[in-house]
């Protein structure tokens, strides 16, 4: 999955959702016209100049968002965390689509453009209604926030290759106490209001603030991860000794100084909003919660399915993947029913690596071989590949607790960060082996890092269109790419893939957890236990998932709600064109235009399928 973003409003560029070990791309050149093949006339190109500049206008009122995309402009700043901020966000967008609708006609545009015409409103009418439920969204959680993204964002995304790239790190690092500052007056006055995180929420997160701030120079520790990072990149750097010295000591003082204070003032502040916490409630316990949900399920799925059909959606999908996981119970021979294979499973010590740094080492070269695997084999579904670097990484020790299972980063445009596939190793014992073939299928080859990487890599595309983000398609085709995996040949053990049926049918339970939580008033007790009964996941994993859940409402129902729409689109494309089908040629139209909300992605295959259909110009 996409790491989950720390700003209420969809992200301008994706932040997505395993030792570094980059594996190679391949590029097979296309028969199909595809979004970045298309030209079009001046108007045309005169748009698309119109949207990348106010995208443009929109990323620099984002530092943070800057430096993600390359650039190093605002350098030396961190984001406004503010709802002014996000308030002035949304009226640029809305006097740019304003503007866009003064100087161009759709009617005079091509039909690649219209698209682009159609989806910018979209996103500027999608920020407005979101704009409604701003206080709605936590900023801290157990699953996102902001004293663990600033490190990551710093580690991760800060490149220093010069003096003045090095004291504009120090300048982010003492910009800290403003951020955590603006997230403190935020949470007050959610609190105020009524609206505080469920109880589970304020240990963990508390917890991986404190490992942020321990260690040297905080403390006589080990040198902590912000610190062994800047040590390492000034220690890289062309200057003189005592030029990097003074770096050092310039840093040394902003993480002791600015930097503490600020992670004292959230760690304050989550200890007083901690106590007003009440319980481990569903979206229906805050304020206008029902409506609240709504708009959540509007916006992850991009449909108008209600609470009631995406938890009936998801007791059929149950039911339908334990049929499947059933025959493959059979096939291995064990007797018993569907649970006791579970706990069978679960309990064979052949599913487990060793909970040692070996065993984590085993699991990071099992993902980097699945990965070269499906790179190898991929041509045979795919006529282009992603030509940016992906690479493998465990989750740092210091912010286990509240990262999740495994998820993907994107990388940067430039080419200067690779597309990240991270995984949590914090405790090998509630890791399966048999489901992680499947995991890296889904979160890097030909998962995310194939959808998004390939996205961001179209040209003659508006780069908001290339950086956007609808849940139900991205993970819907992460889903999806899950069970490319079998059409390459993979899963050829049957405990690998029950395995993936066990992925697919976390994703199912998700359906039902998530409403019952939000929209039906189960507890989290209620929650855990359904998934204990119906699922693979280990006892870890499911506390951290309906927690997730908890705070995220109707994220968790993009993933099914997408890959059933994918899978029938394909369906009706192999049924309308028979032997003409060519699944590369599906694959190309899913992916050529980035990510698209479900209706459109439906409107542009059924435009393939009539240009496959049309007789052949004369």
């Amino acid at each position: 999955m996409p790491v989950p973003s720390s700003r209420f409003l969809a992200p301008l560029l994706l932040v997505l959702s395993l030792g570094a070990c980059a594996t190679p791309s391949a590029t097979v050149s296309s028969p199909l016209p595809t979004a970045d093949a298309k030209t079009g006339g001046d108007i045309d190109q005169r748009l698309l100049a119109f949207l990348d500049a106010a995208f443009e206008e929109r990323l620099a009122l984002s530092p943070e968002g800057l430096t993600y995309q390359g650039s190093k402009r605002e350098y030396d700043r961190l984001d406004d965390y503010t709802e002014a901020g996000a308030r002035k966000q949304q009226e640029l967008a809305e006097q740019q689509l304003a503007r866009m609708k003064r100087e161009f006609d759709e009617r005079d545009l091509s039909p690649a453009s219209r698209l682009s015409y159609r989806l910018f409103e979209d996103m500027v009418t999608r920020g407005k209604e979101r704009l409604r439920w701003y206080s709605h969204a936590f900023p801290v959680t157990n699953s996102s926030s902001p004293t663990g993204n600033i490190p990551v964002f710093l580690i991760n995304a800060h490149r220093v290759g010069s003096v003045s790239d090095a004291q504009a790190y120090v300048s982010r690092l003492r910009e800290v106490p403003r951020v955590m500052k603006e997230i403190s007056e935020r949470m007050r006055a959610q609190a105020a209001r009524g609206l505080v995180p469920p109880k589970f929420v304020f240990a963990p997160v508390e917890a991986d603030a404190r490992r942020v701030i321990s260690g040297a120079p905080f403390d006589t520790g080990a040198d902590s991860a912000v610190w062994a990072d800047f040590q390492k990149k000034v220690g890289a750097l062309e200057a003189a000794a005592d030029v990097k010295a003074r770096l050092l000591d310039e840093a040394r003082e902003a993480l002791k100084g600015p930097f503490k204070s600020g992670y004292e003032t959230i760690l304050a502040t989550i200890a007083e909003v901690g106590r007003q916490a009440k319980g481990n409630d569903g979206a229906w316990s805050l304020p206008d919660g029902a409506a609240y949900y709504a708009d959540q399920l509007r916006f992850f799925t991009t449909t108008e399915m209600t609470p009631e059909e995406i938890h009936a959606a998801g007791l059929a999908e149950v039911e339908r993947i334990h049929r499947e996981m059933g025959a493959v119970q059979k096939q291995v021979g064990f007797q018993g029913s569907l649970q006791d294979f579970f706990t069978h499973v679960k309990a064979d010590a052949r599913s487990h690596y060793p909970n040692t740094e070996e065993g984590r080492q085993a699991y990071l070269e099992d993902a980097r071989r699945f990965i070269a695997q499906a790179m190898k084999e991929a041509p045979r579904l795919f006529h282009r590949l992603p030509r940016a670097a992906l690479e493998v990484r465990a989750v740092e020790p210091w912010r286990q607790e509240t990262a999740p299972v495994a998820f993907y980063n994107s990388p940067a445009p430039d080419g200067s960060r690779p597309g990240i596939y991270y995984v949590n190793l914090a405790d090998m014992n509630q890791v399966l082996k048999p489901q992680i073939e499947a995991i890296t299928y889904h979160e890097a080859a030909p998962g995310h890092h194939f959808q998004i990487a390939f996205a961001q890599e179209l040209e003659g595309m508006p780069k908001f269109r290339r950086f956007g983000y609808y849940g139900a398609y991205i993970e819907g085709w992460g889903l999806y790419a899950e069970k490319l995996g079998r059409e390459l040949g993979f899963y050829a053990d049957p405990y690998s893939r029950f395995g993936q049926l066990s992925l697919e049918l976390w994703r199912a339970t998700r359906l039902v957890t998530d409403s019952g939580m939000h929209a039906k008033r189960w507890s989290r007790e209620q929650a855990i236990e359904y998934f204990k009964k119906n699922t693979l996941l280990s006892d870890r994993d499911i506390v951290k998932e309906v927690e997730r859940y908890l705070v995220w409402p109707g994220q968790a129902t993009s993933y099914k709600v997408g890959e059933l729409r994918i899978l029938a689109l394909r369906a009706r494309a192999q049924e309308a064109l028979g032997p003409g089908f060519d699944v590369r040629d599906f694959h190309q139209v899913v992916l050529g235009d980035g990510s698209l909300p479900l209706d459109i992605l439906g409107e542009q295959v059924e435009a393939y399928i009539a240009a496959k259909r049309a007789p052949p110009a004369r």
